[in-house]
């Protein structure tokens, strides 16, 4: 019996392989990314408790910040339970279908990291620079204007990337050189035209991350503008601005290597691309709690009270 032409398959089950070079060294990758993993979990479960439980904290900027270590509490759960397993016992396999909700999952939450850091820098610039307004611009029926138009736009352009990416056939290999399903990872093993959806991935970059990461910036400078000329120097307000703007920083730098590793030719080994679009995904959900924890006066000072009640609790 003959075998089948490879363009009349497409597979709906793939092997994620990522780190298969590393060969029998590969599952001493568990214990690493088990504690990143461990760390971003507590991290910002304790982030989200403390603002939660804590009425001084209830302020819009602090509530954003809630939501960010939500985001960052999210992110590792789709992934990194599944990349753990596979280090451990070999566990390659995810259908077609399965890979789908993942990207989606991962791509549609993870956008969210740097739209919230827009409404931070939208809470900041109404703090400094329209500060008898602030109370008035915060109210949520006023805010929602402000977030509205950023959910419909990262829903409608996630679901599109994603549907498109489903309505492909996948006939190169089933094989997929990735601990998780990014969705240029996936789109590379289609069989037939791709560029409508290297197109929308394009889109979707420009419209998401560097959209807002180009408002931030002029936020930032409209603030720091403002801040100079008033001759005042509010520096818990401006504190916290350069507390978002190293946050910022970090994601847009994993963000960036990570997307360009895909799209133009580099000297990065398959390996090396698998781990940059790990942390990007990972580092920032580790990284972001401890930052605003240390860096946020009133969050450290709920902590260390929370802190001291943990030690007195009776055993």
């Amino acid at each position: 019996m003959k075998d089948l032409p490879a363009e009349n398959v497409s597979f709906t089950d793939f092997k994620l392989i990522g780190f298969y070079s590393l060969g029998e060294w590969r599952p001493l990758l568990f214990l690493p990314f088990f504690l990143m993993f461990l760390l971003a979990i507590t991290a910002n479960s304790i982030l989200i408790y403390l603002i939660t439980s804590q009425k001084s904290l209830h302020s819009p900027m602090y509530v954003l910040i809630g939501l960010m270590a939500v985001v960052d509490l999210m992110l590792p759960i789709f992934f990194v339970p599944n990349m753990l397993l596979n280090f451990l016992f070999n566990w390659t396999g995810i259908s077609l279908t399965g890979c789908l909700i993942q990207m989606f999952s991962l791509h549609f939450v993870g956008t969210f990291q740097s739209t919230l850091l827009l409404w931070m820098a939208l809470d900041r610039y109404f703090a400094i620079c329209k500060p008898l307004y602030y109370h008035k611009y915060m109210e949520i029926p006023n805010f929602l204007k402000f977030v509205f138009l950023p959910v419909i736009r990262n829903v409608l352009l996630v679901v599109t990337t994603v549907s498109l990416a489903g309505k492909l056939s996948f006939c190169v290999t089933d094989i997929i050189d990735h601990c998780f399903c990014e969705h240029m990872v996936l789109v590379q093993l289609a069989c037939g035209d791709i560029t409508i959806n290297n197109f929308v991935g394009l889109l979707t970059v420009f419209f998401i991350p560097t959209a807002d990461f180009i408002l931030i910036n002029i936020s930032y400078i409209v603030i720091f503008t403002s801040v100079i000329k008033s001759g005042k120097t509010n520096m818990k307000a401006l504190n916290t601005c350069i507390t978002h703007f190293i946050v910022m920083s970090v994601t847009l730098t994993f963000a960036l290597i990570a997307f360009l590793s895909y799209r133009i030719r580099n000297n990065f080994s398959p390996s090396g691309r698998v781990f940059v679009s790990t942390m990007y995904l990972l580092f920032p959900s580790c990284f972001n709690p401890i930052i605003y924890g240390v860096r946020t006066k009133e969050i450290r000072q709920t902590f260390m009270k929370f802190i001291k009640n943990v030690k007195v609790l009776p055993l």
